[in-house]
C-alpha cells in the first residue's frame, strides 16, 4: 500500500513577489517519480489565519494522508528548516516526528524552534492541533523553504526528498 503524504504550499502575499518559494519547490516536487507514495497537494494557499487551516483540515478528513507536509516560505533563511513546534499565544503543540532523526546526513537542512508568527504558525499550530484533538496517528512536520536559486535548488530539493524516505513509515 502507498504511503499517503498531503503536501501545503503558500500563495505570495506582496505584491513585488513574483512567487512562494514553497509553492516553487513543491512544484519541482511534483514531476519526481515518487512511484511509493501517493501524493495530494494544496498549492498556493491563501495567505490567510483563519481560511489556510480551514482548507487543510477539510482535506486531511477526505484524503487521510499518513503524512502531511505543510511548507511556508522563508525569504530570510537560506536552507531549509524543519519546525519543532507552534505556538498560539501561551498554547504550544509540538511534532511528534523525530527531527533529530530527519536532519541527519542532510546539507542543507536544520530543526527550527520558530515558526514564524504568521500564517505559518497558525497554519501549523492548527493541523497539529487538529491532529491531536481527533487523536490521529498522522505525522506532521512544517518546513520552511529559502528563496530558490540555480546554486541551491539542487540541495533543497535532494533534502526535501531526503526528509521523505525518513519520514516514512
Amino acid at each position: 500500500m502507498k504511503i499517503k503524504i498531503l503536501f501545503t504550499s503558500f500563495d505570495t502575499w506582496k505584491t513585488e513577489q513574483t512567487s512562494n518559494s514553497s509553492d516553487d519547490l513543491l512544484g519541482l516536487i511534483s514531476t519526481q517519480e515518487l512511484t511509493d507514495y501517493s501524493l495530494s497537494f494544496i498549492r498556493k494557499l491563501p495567505v490567510d489565519s483563519v481560511v489556510a487551516p480551514e482548507i487543510v483540515i477539510s482535506q486531511i478528513d477526505k484524503f487521510k494522508p499518513d503524512i502531511i507536509v505543510c511548507c511556508g516560505m522563508a525569504e530570510a533563511r537560506d536552507i531549509l528548516t524543519i519546525e519543532s513546534q507552534a505556538c498560539s499565544g501561551e498554547r504550544v503543540m509540538k511534532t511528534s516526528v523525530d527531527l533529530s532523526k530527519l536532519v541527519v546526513d542532510l546539507h542543507g537542512t536544520k530543526i527550527s524552534n520558530d515558526a514564524g508568527k504568521f500564517v505559518c504558525e497558525d497554519l501549523y499550530y492548527s493541523v497539529l492541533k487538529y491532529l491531536d484533538d481527533c487523536c490521529l496517528k498522522t505525522k506532521c512536520i512544517f518546513v520552511h523553504v529559502p528563496i530558490l536559486t540555480a546554486v541551491n535548488q539542487d540541495l533543497i530539493v535532494a533534502d526535501f526528498l531526503n526528509i521523505l524516505s525518513k519520514i516514512s513509515p
